[in-house]
């Protein structure tokens, strides 16, 4: 009943509304984008679109004089007359004559740097005044491709069928466009809750815009603002250290305040800074507008050629409040040829400004949608929509929500599938795909020579995967399911292995899943798989190093997960394994084919006859948490998404018990407790930590496979973003225990902080990671290591590299050694 009371108030509301539109241009009739246009000393505004057209709904006609408000044109108030509810107001701006006449110059003294002092003085006092407001937020998004390839390095562009043909022959085209409108209340420094009354995705009835206010606060304020990285306020504390300052112009606006336009300039050109003008208040000293530049090489996104970001702020001469009223965000961006731009455009209006919240204001939810706010039809949103749209945007909603209907039928749907379905000879080989997409499944063949599963292992020699997966989905009631089988064959030790796996989810509110999988496979001792089959099958054939020590599993288990809790998810799992030892079958490699390969045994390498362990059999149950704490989340009818919290840990609890053992000695039970943490230092940095401890009981003689293993690393190169999980030169299996442990590991990254300053090694726009990993185990000296490296290396904008030298020390013996981060490894395994 609540929504529907809020929807009709809103509704009678536009109805009561007077609506100004128009267009604004310059004194050359060029039209003038994203002029801040409001009805003064109050909080109703919007801004003009890239043509110059605005629309702006008022409550009373001849009330308040019309405020057109635009960085570099002079400010200008218009009263209307008249009682029409539509009226039609063509704008011309003139631009601002700037001076420095006004202000005192001291040719020993930078006066721009005395106002940014007086500004970050000031900022508390600036910033308390909208420490707490509700107010209605308006966001437009739309995301363009330019000159987008059929191929990328041989490989088949494919966005899907209904995203191509947005594109014209050129591969130009929008890609996507969307529009929220919602109240949102807020608290400084972090409370938010957003309810989003409506939400339009073009081409996509169904659809629910990400364009929240959550995503597009920037509050210059504060210190520092949260992109890729941290970048520094332009009157942060401590801003002088990053930034020079020139007073380029004073102008008074309509209010008779004056305003300084200052250029913000970087001291050092790889720092995490803005560059481009802040307009500054005189004795307020708060912001009246900002029009600043990030370039992508400076937040360490390469991909990202330059950002835009401006906001524009309102003066309120009752309660003596500037407030911010719009900002757009742009960007331009590109790789391998193809160029991608963005454009956001935020309008804040109706704020209130009240003493205090009640105590249940807030909670983890942070966003809501209404029922039925993808649902709206275009009268109400042409309406209540405060930036026009330009004529390529109202193009597009038109063609794509026409198309839509089209899209969504059976007979389009069943077309479209039956020319992407169509089988081949070939496919025998290659593999087969057939989706049916109006009835939401699709059926996939691996193919016979499926050459990206290709590997190389002692224990199999090559070998090669196939298989076939079945999967049926529904996003409207959040329910998936899946059926796989995979086939893989050795071709040395010449044996066929298959393994099964049936998985379905049956909602997004708590994701429920359940899994069954079984079969016959070759695993590795530790369950972590800490070598890829990749790097080892390089390992094997170039170096004659054999690193993947495996044995034979035979299996079957169920699982369930669940969220019970907000931020609490619960996972148990039962299962029966059969385990049998395995033996080298190849000496076969690329190169140094006299030497030898270490035995399958992970305790006796030089050992070829004696097994590492036993055959036999048990069950096993496990039971595991995750807990995000001060867990956040977005609920909207097809889901409830969650959002960790990063200013708590995460923590993990385990519980794991063998029982019905072939023998009594393999049955025992284990706890382990993991805690996983980023520790924020601003711009400065992230600490990252990561904290595991554990303890078997009854666990004197069990099988060596259920031992907890450690992620070693004797191969020298590094697969992951970050090695807050593995020892690098640690080898695999020298310290595993049936006993208590306890590891921890420390990764520091500066993001640039120390690197930048560096000259010559700031040419890098790398970053510096310093590391620190131990391990405590009873019976035996501990085992540390110290790390220091540098991140964020490569060619161009593709920074996939890292390197890092390491220090080890346990028992008096110590190592050294250098470890190449290859982090492309990850998608190509």
């Amino acid at each position: 009943m609540k929504n529907y009371t809020l929807l009709a108030f809103l509704f009678f509301s536009i109805s009561n509304f007077a609506q100004i539109k128009g267009t604004i241009t310059d004194e050359k009739g060029n039209p003038l984008p994203f002029v801040s246009v409001f009805e003064e000393n109050t909080y109703s505004g919007t801004t003009s679109n890239e043509q110059g057209k605005y629309q702006l709904n008022i409550k009373e006609v001849g009330k308040n004089k019309i405020v057109f408000q635009y960085l570099g044109f002079k400010t200008q108030k218009i009263s209307l007359s008249g009682d029409s509810k539509s009226i039609v107001l063509d704008v011309k701006m003139a631009e601002e004559s700037f001076a420095l006449n006004e202000v005192v110059i001291d040719p020993k003294k930078n006066p721009a740097d005395a106002i940014i002092r007086s500004a970050i003085g000031e900022k508390k006092d600036n910033s308390d005044k909208t420490g707490r407001y509700t107010a209605d937020f308006y966001s437009k998004g739309m995301f363009k491709v330019k000159d987008l390839p059929k191929k990328i390095l041989g490989k088949k562009v494919d966005l899907g069928q209904d995203m191509a043909s947005n594109l014209d022959s050129t591969g130009t085209g929008i890609l996507y466009l969307s529009e929220t409108i919602s109240k949102i209340t807020f608290e400084k420094p972090d409370k938010l809750k957003e309810k989003i009354i409506a939400s339009k995705i073009s081409g996509n009835n169904k659809g629910y815009s990400y364009n929240t206010a959550s995503l597009s606060t920037y509050d210059f304020y504060d210190n520092t603002l949260d992109f890729d990285v941290k970048l520094i306020s332009p009157i942060a504390d401590n801003a002088f250290s990053y930034y020079k300052y020139k007073l380029e112009g004073t102008f008074y606006d309509d209010n008779k305040q004056q305003v300084y336009k200052i250029k913000v300039i970087p001291k050092r050109d790889k720092e995490p800074v803005f560059e481009g003008y802040i307009y500054i208040v005189d004795d307020s000293f708060a912001i009246y507008a900002l029009d600043l530049d990030i370039k992508g090489y400076r937040m360490k996104n390469e991909f990202t050629e330059v950002m835009t970001l401006k906001q524009s702020f309102s003066y309120n001469t009752k309660n003596k409040i500037w407030t911010k009223n719009a900002q757009t965000l742009d960007f331009n961006a590109g790789i391998f040829g193809v160029k991608f731009s963005g454009k956001f455009n935020y309008v804040y209006s109706n704020y209130e400004f009240p003493a205090s919240f009640e105590k249940k204001t807030f909670g983890n939810e942070i966003v809501a949608f209404e029922a039925n706010a993808n649902k709206k039809d275009d009268a109400f949103w042409n309406q209540i929509r405060p930036i026009p749209l330009t004529i390529e945007e109202s193009t597009d909603y038109t063609k794509k929500d026409s198309l839509q209907t089209i899209r969504k039928s059976q007979k389009y749907m069943d077309s479209v599938d039956a020319k992407n379905n169509k089988f081949k000879v070939t496919d025998i080989l290659m593999g087969y795909d057939y989706k049916n997409t109006f009835k939401k499944y699709s059926f996939d063949y691996k193919g016979l020579l499926n050459i990206a599963s290709l590997s190389f292992n002692t224990v199999q020699g090559f070998n090669l995967d196939s298989g076939f997966s079945f999967k049926k989905w529904n996003e409207d009631e959040g329910k998936s399911t899946s059926i796989s089988t995979t086939f893989n064959y050795g071709f040395s030790d010449e044996r066929f292995r298959i393994t099964g796996d049936f998985t379905h989810k049956f909602n997004n509110i708590n994701f429920a899943t359940i899994n069954v999988s079984g079969g016959t496979k070759v695993t590795q001792f530790n369950g972590a798989q800490p070598i890829t089959k990749l790097i080892n099958s390089v390992s094997s054939l170039f170096f004659k190093d054999n690193y993947m020590k495996l044995y034979n599993l035979e299996y079957a288990q169920i699982g369930y997960s669940q969220n019970i809790l907000n931020g609490v998810n619960l996972f148990g799992k039962v299962g029966y394994e059969q385990r049998k030892p395995l033996f080298n079958t190849t000496d076969y490699s690329f190169f140094k084919k006299d030497d030898i390969y270490s035995s399958n045994n992970p305790l006796a390498p030089n050992d070829f006859t004696t097994p590492a362990f036993d055959p036999h059999h048990l069950f096993k149950a496990s039971i595991n948490a995750r807990i995000n704490f001060g867990n956040k989340y977005i609920s909207r009818p097809d889901g409830r998404y969650n959002i960790k919290n990063d200013k708590y840990p995460t923590l993990f609890l385990a519980f794991e018990k063998a029982f019905a053992a072939s023998e009594k000695k393999y049955e025992f039970e284990r706890i382990g407790a993991s805690v996983v943490y980023d520790l924020s230092l601003g711009n400065k940095g992230t600490l990252g930590m990561n904290f595991k401890a554990g303890k078997f009981f009854n666990a004197e003689n069990i099988s060596f496979i259920d031992y907890r293993h450690f992620n070693g690393n004797q191969t020298h190169i590094g697969t992951s973003d970050r090695y807050l999980n593995v020892f690098n030169l640690m080898p695999y299996y020298s310290n595993s225990t049936n006993d208590s442990y306890f590891e921890n590991h420390f990764e520091y990254n500066d993001t640039g902080f120390i690197m930048n300053k560096i000259p010559l090694l700031n040419l890098l726009k790398s970053t510096m990671n310093l590391g620190f990993h131990s391990l405590a185990i009873p019976d035996r000296k501990p085992y540390t290591e110290f790390t220091a490296g540098l991140d964020n290396l490569g060619f161009g904008k593709f920074k996939l590299f890292r390197v890092d030298y390491v220090h080890s020390y346990q028992g008096g013996i110590q190592q050294n050694g250098v470890v190449f981060g290859l982090k492309i490894l990850n998608v190509l395994d």
